[in-house]
């Protein structure tokens, strides 16, 4: 587990393609639509004529991976998976960069994984116990070693018994000799979706806006419990389990998925800006005009000045070539690589009072920044809206969120996160207000969304890390405050 919160990142992004003559340019090209998803390694597993498997990968950014043009071109093949990732602390050796691929007497079989499992450390000790080896520290490979254990005939049936055996957010693409398989988790956390290119191949990725880089069009969203299965006779769906309830996650809306995406029929950017025009609802500043935080933060900002009537500026420049911030060794350092990351325009924001919108607040590192940055800019003032609300509990289910130690709004109250971030005021977005922007209009609880990371309700057992739950500070002390003992603080 990791020892220090350095922000939100996403564990990975999935492309797969089945009979495409293109199919490793094909996934590359994919992939590269979802980098957002995952910066520190890359790969693409092709099936080759003879049957056998194919496989290039390696840790950075995919054009890093394949920076040799042979690295594509000796990927041959009709069908391919790729992945993207995104390492959790102790886990970023080249061995645990997917797909991973597997050789069996009965043929080789590649896998990619999006998502956490929740009982993962469980099955391994288990399965350890009945003698599989692994070969790392990726919970993908405990899906495998389960499916070599059961007894059932066909792959698709031994494949939905260890579907049922696993817990958590998970989606899953699996390429074999004879079909590419695809399994979302029974609660649908991550998003996949499918499509078909007009030479009639299909492609399986975890956002749309892939499908729209490779030319596909949209044809359904994978469903929770579902099982796909892409061969040359067609497409077949089914159910591993009926026992399910849709709870993707919000994140997805508010940072994760790129704005040209659309998740279960709701188109990211226009969520955004219903976000931003909500939170302005509920907090209505009087400001000179609004500025988002680039990138993310963009379609919230136009929500936000919408709704106040004043102008959206681009009142933050964002390098986009600069390094990471957080691996910077000393706080000092880390500002420097915010400065380096953020450009203020003093032109637009000199002499003016400032609503400063970012989609979440983390540590409040980087937004104590900004504001520090913006007012020796010569903003008049700076008042920071969240178009999400305070994210005080750790996710399980494939974010790097695993404890509530750094995340200030689990230990510090609005008041204090302000003074603490020395902006003139701070605001988040309340949770229906987020729920009724995202508008999924699902039959399910919270609407089909999963927001545990704000309301600490979690829609599933949490399995291996039950043990490790933390309750907030600033939780503790509202439960205090109900029994009439806490003090004012």
């Amino acid at each position: 587990m990791a020892t220090e919160l350095k922000g939100l990142n996403e564990e990975c992004g999935i492309f797969g393609v089945w009979r495409d003559p293109d199919a490793a340019q094909r996934t590359y090209i994919g992939l590269h639509s979802l980098q957002h998803r995952g910066q520190e390694g890359a790969g693409i597993v092709t099936r080759t004529p003879t049957g056998k498997f194919a496989i290039h990968k390696g840790l950075g950014l995919l054009a890093d991976v394949f920076s040799n043009p042979d690295d594509l071109t000796n990927l041959i093949g009709r069908s391919a998976i790729g992945h993207v990732r995104y390492g959790t602390a102790g886990s970023r050796g080249v061995e645990n960069v997917q797909p991973l691929l597997f050789h069996y007497l009965q043929g080789d079989v590649a896998m990619a994984h999006n998502g956490n499992l929740t009982n993962a450390i469980t099955l391994r000790h288990q399965l350890e116990e009945q003698g599989a080896i692994f070969q790392s520290n990726s919970d993908t490979e405990v899906l495998m070693h389960l499916i070599q254990h059961q007894k059932q005939a066909s792959f698709s049936e031994k494949l939905k018994a260890s579907l049922r055996q696993i817990k958590g957010g998970f989606a899953y693409l699996i390429l074999t000799e004879n079909a590419l398989y695809a399994a979302l988790d029974p609660n649908g956390f991550r998003p996949l979706v499918i499509g078909q290119l007009a030479n009639g191949a299909f492609v399986i990725a975890s956002e749309t806006c892939a499908l729209t880089a490779v030319g596909a069009e949209f044809v359904r969203d994978v469903e929770p419990g579902e099982l796909v299965q892409i061969d040359d006779q067609g497409i077949k769906i089914s159910h591993f389990t009926t026992e399910t309830q849709l709870a993707i996650c919000s994140m997805e809306f508010i940072y994760f998925a790129r704005p040209d995406s659309n998740l279960y029929g709701v188109n990211v950017h226009r969520a955004r800006q219903r976000m931003g025009k909500r939170l302005a609802q509920e907090n209505p500043l009087d400001v000179d005009i609004v500025v988002g935080v680039p990138n993310s933060s963009l379609s919230a900002a136009a929500g936000v000045a919408e709704q106040l009537g004043v102008p959206n500026e681009m009142g933050l420049i964002k390098n986009q070539y600069s390094s990471r911030t957080f691996i910077q060794p000393t706080p000092k350092l880390r500002e420097q690589g915010v400065e380096m990351k953020l450009t203020v325009l003093s032109a637009v924001v000199a002499g003016k009072k400032v609503a400063l919108v970012d989609d979440s607040l983390v540590r409040g590192t980087t937004s104590k920044y900004i504001v520090k940055m913006l007012k020796k800019a010569g903003a008049k003032a700076v008042h920071l809206m969240i178009s999400s609300p305070p994210l005080k509990y750790p996710c399980f289910y494939g974010i790097d969120i695993e404890h509530t130690r750094e995340l200030m709004a689990a230990n510090l109250t609005v008041k204090e996160m302000c003074v603490a971030i020395g902006a003139d005021s701070l605001h988040f977005l309340s949770l229906p207000g987020l729920i009724d922007a995202i508008g999924l209009h699902q039959d399910a609880s919270n609407d089909g969304l999963c927001v545990a990371y704000f309301d600490g309700k979690y829609p599933t057992p949490l399995y291996d890390y039950a043990a490790d739950f933390e309750v907030p500070k600033t939780a503790k002390d509202t439960m205090l405050s109900a029994t009439g003992v806490a003090k004012e603080k």
